[in-house]
């Protein structure tokens, strides 16, 4: 509402909540995956007063944290999400944590109890401020109405700046309720991604020039299509390697785009991918680590003799970097190096190869895979490199349970992309209930629902480790298989068309009906338990 003061001047008043949700619209937020609870409820009141923000119910809140990711790595801008108290952000927290990994600008709006009722311990009380803390760039709780309005605004500069951070806010129910003004405040602009250094970018360019073994190392925003461009060209003109992280945020490939090599995620593979290279630069990356630790396996993953040079890092402008690097080389062009399509489909059992040939050979142009797909995205990797150009969405933080909200809030971002997740059956359960917000929003999902009944990365990981003899007691806590999940079944229930397929043919056919469909869709696809590394 509006109040006239003495001199005639308006002032926009209201109750925190409004004043909150004002101050996010006013910065361009107008998308709110939730669950929220009872402390909430001003809140939910006033964003179903809105014209401009548009609520998603999401049934739990490691569905609500992977979406708000997966919308921030397709649109570059954040969505914000509401959640319940300590167990509800701590439900989120896994997620939260591949998005830190990720750096996603997000925006976190976390109830808490009103003010003078914390005294008395209710049984959600918690210590939140602590929760909070474990995953956030930047965080605040509200201290009155106005000033929650006030942290609405700074939440959003805060998520948008650098390469993109969490930013979360506590709210005292007693101040969602409670009447606050809006008050005018200097503000500073978001802060965007800092220059590297000139000398660094010249050292750089004449470490380059060096007759040795090397390799550009690409993560985050180097994995932008204008820094693979520049990238590309540095590359050619100076005889370095392309390499990729194993696991990054995003990136745009398939043919007619640059090829990138992936590091290998198991250790003694990365350990010989990498042992030729004399000079490994960073751009957007980090120094190559195992992903655990192993007995008798170093913890990096490069030779002990490479040089790892950092070109750019976190909030360092990439693009611009590789840009000046390009120019400081005084190359002339971008070259792209152009595939055409690998061969079709020749395998007659359903597996991961023939899984992945059939994607690859059928998947749209533009479309979007989110993958977490653990023993069998390697092969898919692989075979898409020949595929229609697309936007690949990685795990980035390891955390299991991402794949299936993580390609709903990329969905949500691109709603005329056709979106494909390609899904491990165990890690699947983890966000089983991305299906009915799926199914709710109408989202143009497919999920191609890998069921080998097994946790097989875990049957891996056992024989690595030599851990000793197998027995029935041992698997019974890596194989999902008793009872068997019947995924079709299920995907029904939560409101998902969904089909299976057992052989080539079965599968070739619902996959092709699904790309030109629209909607959501599941596909069980059962394949044998694969206990391979490579």
């Amino acid at each position: 509402m509006l109040l006239m003061n003495d001199k005639k001047k308006s002032q926009y008043t209201g109750t925190g909540a409004d004043l909150l949700l004002r101050s996010l619209e006013k910065e361009g937020i107008d998308t709110c995956f939730a669950n929220p609870g009872t402390s909430e409820m001003h809140l939910v009141t006033a964003i179903g007063k809105s014209s401009l923000m548009r609520p998603i119910l999401c049934l739990f809140e490691g569905v609500v944290t992977a979406a708000a990711d997966g919308f921030w790595r397709m649109k570059r801008y954040p969505a914000a999400t509401l959640l319940h108290l300590g167990p509800g952000y701590a439900n989120g927290m896994a997620n939260l944590h591949n998005a830190k990994k990720a750096f996603s600008g997000l925006v976190n709006i976390v109830g808490d109890h009103a003010e003078w009722h914390l005294e008395f311990d209710a049984p959600l009380t918690s210590d939140l401020e602590g929760h909070v803390k474990l995953h956030s760039d930047w965080f605040n709780k509200s201290i009155n109405p106005t000033n929650l309005g006030q942290l609405g605004t700074l939440s959003c500069i805060e998520a948008k700046s650098g390469w993109g951070k969490i930013a979360s806010i506590i709210v005292p129910a007693n101040h969602s309720w409670e009447v606050g003004g809006e008050q005018k405040q200097s503000l500073s602009s978001t802060v965007g991604m800092l220059p590297v250094d000139d000398s660094i970018l010249k050292n750089t360019a004449k470490s380059l020039r060096l007759n040795k073994k090397r390799a550009l190392l690409l993560g985050n925003r180097g994995l932008s299509r204008k820094s693979i461009e520049y990238a590309s060209a540095i590359a050619k003109a100076t005889g370095a390697d392309l390499l990729c992280e194993t696991f990054f945020p995003r990136v745009y490939r398939g043919a007619g785009e640059v090829k990138i090599k992936r590091i290998p995620y198991f250790a003694e593979l990365a350990i010989d991918f990498l042992a030729s290279y004399e000079q490994i630069f960073l751009v957007g990356a980090k120094e190559p680590v195992g992903f655990f630790a192993y007995p008798d396996i170093p913890s990096k993953l490069s030779p002990p003799a490479c040089s790892i040079i950092t070109v750019a890092s976190k909030d360092e402008d990439v693009e611009q970097a590789l840009q000046d690097l390009y120019e400081d080389l005084s190359l002339k062009s971008r070259p792209k190096v152009v595939f055409s399509h690998g061969d079709r489909i020749t395998s007659i059992t359903l597996d991961e190869t023939s899984v992945s040939q059939i994607i690859s050979e059928l998947l749209p142009e533009n479309s979007i895979i989110s993958d977490e797909g653990i023993t069998c995205s390697a092969m898919l990797y692989a075979q898409t490199e020949t595929a229609a150009p697309h936007d690949w969405l990685c795990l980035t933080g390891g955390s299991i349970g991402q794949g299936l909200p993580l390609g709903f809030g990329a969905a949500i971002a691109c709603p005329d992309r056709k979106v494909i997740t390609f899904q491990a059956d165990g890690s699947a359960m983890y966000t089983v209930q991305t299906l009915w917000s799926m199914a709710r929003e109408n989202t143009d999902i497919t999920v191609i629902l890998l069921n080998n009944s097994s946790y097989a990365i875990l049957n891996i990981e056992l024989d690595r480790l030599k851990t000793g003899p197998r027995n029935d007691k041992t698997l019974s806590m890596l194989n999902i298989d008793n009872p068997m999940i019947d995924w079709v079944e299920i995907s029904k229930g939560l409101g998902v068309e969904a089909s299976r397929s057992t052989n080539v043919k079965e599968f070739r056919e619902q996959f092709y009906n699904a790309m030109k469909q629209k909607g959501p869709r599941l596909i069980e696809v059962i394949i044998e338990r694969n206990i391979r590394i490579k």
